[in-house]
């Protein structure tokens, strides 16, 4: 039996409807999986981002959303959350729901729940995960959202989070 991890299959509502191994996740987008992200951001407005591990097969070396991680079988997508949160950035903190969006690519389509979470400390990245993590301010986004430093899908998310805002 392969060890490989396996992601649900699910409708555009989240019902599950089978049961796939990432490595077809990961080539197949006709196959929607879950995950979920999670905005960690400070009093004064800055935003946690993550730079990719060189390793990870999508979007290496990118500076990426906060947190975000598939959501495991028989795994609420709140829980995914805040497992995540701890193991990418080493951090318990309370999550706020903000909303849930499908994001698609050539090699992928994903189920993507956003949290948000007001932080203040420190991190302790895993580093088979994050290559590492700093504080960004929304003026230091916007500059660079048209370049090639930010992952497509956090650009995506950041206008949906400043959309939200207004």
């Amino acid at each position: 039996m392969s060890s490989e991890e396996q992601f649900e299959i699910v409708t555009e509502e989240g019902e599950v409807i089978g049961l796939a191994p990432r490595s077809q996740c990961h080539g197949d987008p006709s196959l929607l999986h879950q995950v979920a992200h999670v905005l960690v951001m400070d009093p004064n407005g800055r935003i946690a981002l993550q730079l990719r591990a060189p390793h990870k097969d999508i979007q290496p070396d990118r500076w990426d959303t906060s947190v975000g991680g598939h959501v495991s079988p028989g795994e609420t997508v709140a829980l995914a959350a805040h497992r995540e949160m701890f193991e990418e950035l080493g951090i318990k903190a309370e999550l706020t729901f903000l909303y849930r969006y499908i994001w698609r690519t050539e090699i992928e389509s994903e189920l993507v729940s956003t949290y948000r979470c007001l932080y203040q400390g420190d991190f302790a990245p895993d580093p088979k995960e994050v290559a590492e993590v700093r504080w960004w301010t929304p003026q230091q986004i916007e500059a660079e959202l048209d370049g090639d430093l930010l992952t497509p899908n956090f650009c995506v998310e950041w206008r949906r989070y400043q959309a939200l805002k207004s």
